[in-house]
């Protein structure tokens, strides 16, 4: 019987608080919607789902139903029962694997099967269950890192099945216990039972030169590995002290070459080397790290002091780009140069820098001018004038929903953790800042658990004394490989990086989880405001002028302040202290501002502890009072007329008000506009003026502003993991609706939607590649007419099957698109 048909008559027999569970823990299989449990059946076996459940699976599951697949059959239905699948499992108990395998069974990742035909009449009292038939695509060729049987690697490997022969001949001559065979086939099963048991094998390797058991600990946890020429061809009667352990293995059998430069360890020998099982390593509890400790004090200054420094430099970034927007490259992202410059203006490493300026981006402070392709400052933003708290609020909320990974920039763009280097790649070939490589789709969801595994952390290790264990990225990685392994390799590409933002973010302080950081762990981000507003220091409205032509903050200082010192000084140094320098140049970018030597000094008497020094006052004075004599401006447009009154009368016109226009003299006004812009408002007014343009000589800087309009503050709402109540409702009255119409009648061979029916195909095609089985299909051609055809299917990827068709003894690729229709033929091909 089909695997999906069997899961679908086993999900309609469930309760309706049974498939609430199912859907709350796989959210996929109902969105959408699916109109019967046939469907459901086919979507909860479809790899694509499969694989995202067991992503979600912490190890001791995924123990057991790798040792499920190893114990079971699912092309001949041989079936396993809890007890079948302990003893492959070292160190667990008969209750505990049956637990986990109803929780398997609870997320339909396995069903409820018959016995064997082999079982004895007491095993009929045992639950026995068989996985869902995508399982062995999703989990690979090594389950629970053991290798393929001999007969599969003779099966497979033509190298290795010209030799096992007599590889088993030359070990049955030297007087090792193993049959003679005169098959391939009987070799493999030979080999296979040469090697079944830990007190065999350990007599094999008694005999073996040293170092072989340091090199088969290398295959503990994977069954695949790499030496230099595997194939070489090495004889059992070799003696002499030459023999390396790779040769003494493979000329035994006990590695097999894959290739020139790979081996693998059969399944009977890792099995062996474990000690009889396949899993010895499987706890219910998750490891608990050795962690340091740091005082509750450290951490919430070191948090709260971050967190200052973080909104300081966002404040200093956002006028950095305000004044001088960055560019962006041609293949998109802020180049090295840029970076450069943004980084000495904020006094800080590149690295540091580049990180701000991705958290400003995602948060919505800065924007793309598509105009200009530069990164400007968004217009009209509300964060400016927030206080501190809920400025920290909004970067915070804005990181852990974004898409980007901000620590990915400057590491290399294919230098993904475990894989190869890449020699021909340049140095230039790294992630740039606000480029798309630095995108990663998983990262809110690696994001939210990261916080969830801190927390679990530090309630684990909380002490009495108030004391707080420092968390490193190494234990936070062990505990994720435990919660959830198949995801380990997310994690450990991205586990370090968020760890420093969350550093500069204040979620965690001396390396431990702040105050801040559990409560945005826990989803209280109000709770989390209202802890920074106790217990951070107000900002400040104040600084202190002093003789040498500059300015002390004595501590943070609030953004408009620090808005109207940065027009007006040049800030040095770093941390909270900052210095800000005046000079003539200083002065003159505040006069180019629009003010004056008045109004310079009135805003330094408000805002300075001290009296204006004198020599900053007679500074300023001078500098005003040469500033202006030669006046410099930009124009897009010019309109002149001899009419002085008709000018005067455009320029007062409240229609012609979007060109801006300026009087510069009796008979000349400047627009900002484009000629073309301002002749076609005049032509609007009744106006026929002519149009006088320089043609390409013309040059113009575009520095183009963003279209008008307020940043919103962004929004958080953690991914979601189960779907809303009134979904789950409405989906169980439609598959019981239909099961009730039905009344478990299925018509025809039962694919009552597409969904349904590209499953039950694919899973007949799988299993007929892997039994070498004969299909009928069903095949549609180009013209729309259907033939019937009895062929053998070869493999099936990328939505074409390769088959063999024996009658006319030729091969060929079909769409499955075109087939209609696919049973398995009752004789099997030889």
């Amino acid at each position: 019987m089909s695997l999906i048909r069997a899961l679908s008559k086993e999900l309609e027999a469930r309760s309706d608080d049974s498939l609430r569970g199912l859907f709350v823990a796989r959210p996929d299989l109902i969105s959408p919607g699916v109109p019967d449990f046939a469907a459901l059946a086919a979507r909860a076996s479809a790899r694509v789902s499969v694989q995202r459940a067991l992503e979600r699976l912490d190890r001791p599951h995924m123990q057991v139903l790798e040792t499920l697949h190893l114990c079971t059959n699912t092309d001949t239905g041989h079936s396993a029962s809890a007890a079948g699948v302990k003893k492959l499992i070292a160190g667990s108990t008969l209750p505990a694997v049956e637990r986990i395998l109803l929780s398997l069974q609870e997320l339909a990742l396995v069903h409820r099967a018959e016995p064997p035909h082999t079982a004895s009449p007491s095993a009929h009292r045992q639950r026995f269950y068989l996985p869902v038939g995508s399982l062995k695509d999703v989990i690979g060729i090594y389950p629970a890192g053991l290798g393929r049987s001999y007969t599969e690697l003779v099966r497979l490997q033509p190298a290795f099945a010209q030799r096992v022969v007599q590889i088993v001949g030359e070990l049955h001559r030297s007087g090792a216990a193993i049959q003679p065979a005169t098959t391939p086939m009987e070799a493999a099963l030979a080999l296979q039972h040469w090697t079944a048991s830990p007190e065999a094998l350990r007599t094999v390797l008694a005999k073996a030169p040293e170092r072989t058991t340091a090199l088969l600990a290398r295959f503990s946890n994977w069954a695949m590995g790499a030496v230099p020429q595997a194939q070489r061809k090495v004889s059992v009667t070799t003696e002499g002290h030459d023999v390396g352990p790779v040769d003494w293995l493979l000329a035994r059998g006990l590695l097999v070459p894959l290739d020139a430069a790979h081996v693998e360890l059969p399944h009977s020998v890792g099995i062996s080397l474990r000690g009889g099982a396949a899993i010895d390593n499987f706890s219910l509890t998750p490891p608990r790290p050795t962690l340091g400790t740091t005082t509750a004090s450290l951490r919430r200054n070191a948090a709260l002091g971050a967190i200052a420094e973080t909104l300081r430099l966002t404040g200093e970034l956002l006028h950095a780009v305000r004044e001088q927007p960055l560019a962006t490259l041609r293949s998109g992202g802020v180049g090295i140069r840029e970076m450069r410059r943004l980084a000495d203006a904020l006094r800080v490493d590149q690295h540091t820098a580049a990180i701000l300026l991705e958290f400003c981006a995602l948060s919505g402070l800065i924007r793309l001018d598509v105009d200009s392709s530069c990164w400007v400052q968004a217009p009209e933003l509300e964060w400016l004038g927030l206080p501190r708290q809920e400025q920290w609020l909004w970067l915070v909320t804005a990181w852990l929903a974004s898409e980007r990974a901000p620590s990915l920039v400057g590491q290399p763009i294919n230098g993904a953790p475990g894989g190869p280097p890449n020699h021909k790649a340049a140095a230039a070939t790294t992630v740039n800042a606000l480029s798309a490589e630095a995108q990663r789709t998983d990262a809110p969801v690696v994001r939210k658990r990261i916080l969830e595994i801190l927390r679990e952390l530090t309630l684990e290790a909380e002490a009495p004394d108030g004391t707080a264990p420092v968390l490193n990225a190494e234990a936070v990685l062990q505990r994720a490989e435990w919660s959830q392994p198949r995801m380990a390799r997310r994690f450990s590409s991205l586990i370090r990086g968020v760890l420093a933002e969350a550093e500069m973010l204040g979620l965690l302080g001396s390396g431990a989880l702040s105050q801040l950081g559990a409560a945005i762990a826990a989803e209280e981000p109000e709770n989390a405001m209202d802890i920074l507003g106790e217990h951070l220091p107000a900002a400040l409205n104040h600084v202190l002028l002093q003789a040498d032509l500059t300015a002390v903050a004595p501590g943070y200082l609030t953004p408009e302040l620090t808005k109207q010192l940065l027009q007006m000084a040049d800030a040095e140094g770093q941390g909270p202290a900052t210095i800000y320098r005046f000079s003539v140049q200083s002065i003159r970018r505040a006069l180019d501002a629009g003010q004056d030597a008045a109004a310079i000094l009135n805003f330094l008497r408000r805002h300075s502890a001290t009296p204006v020094p004198q020599p900053l006052e007679y500074l300023i004075e001078d500098t005003a009072q040469r500033h202006g004599k030669l006046r410099v401006g930009a124009a897009g447009s010019f309109v002149q007329s001899d009419d002085e009154a008709a000018l005067a009368e455009l320029a007062g016109e409240a229609a012609a008000a979007s060109l801006n226009l300026v009087r510069i003299a009796p008979t000349v006004l400047i627009s900002h506009a484009p000629p073309r812009q301002t002749a076609l408002v005049l032509r609007g007014l009744g106006l026929s003026p002519a149009v006088e343009e320089a043609g390409s000589a013309v040059v113009r800087l575009n520095r183009t502003a963003p279209a008008p309009g307020a940043t919103g503050r962004p929004v958080y709402s953690a991914p979601r993991t189960a779907p809303p109540d009134e979904e789950i409702t409405a989906q169980l009255a439609v598959l019981r609706s239909h099961a009730a119409a039905t009344n478990g009648h299925r018509t025809g061979a039962g694919l009552n939607g597409a969904e349904e029916a590209t499953q039950l195909g694919l899973e007949t095609l799988r299993k007929a590649i892997r039994l070498k089985q004969r299909v009928t299909m069903n095949v549609v051609d180009s013209l729309g007419n259907a033939k019937l055809e009895t062929v053998v299917p070869v493999s099936v990827t990328g939505g074409r099957v390769r088959v063999f068709d024996p009658a006319k003894d030729t091969e060929r690729v079909l769409s499955i698109h075109r087939i209609i229709d696919i049973e398995a033929a009752e004789d099997i091909h030889p």
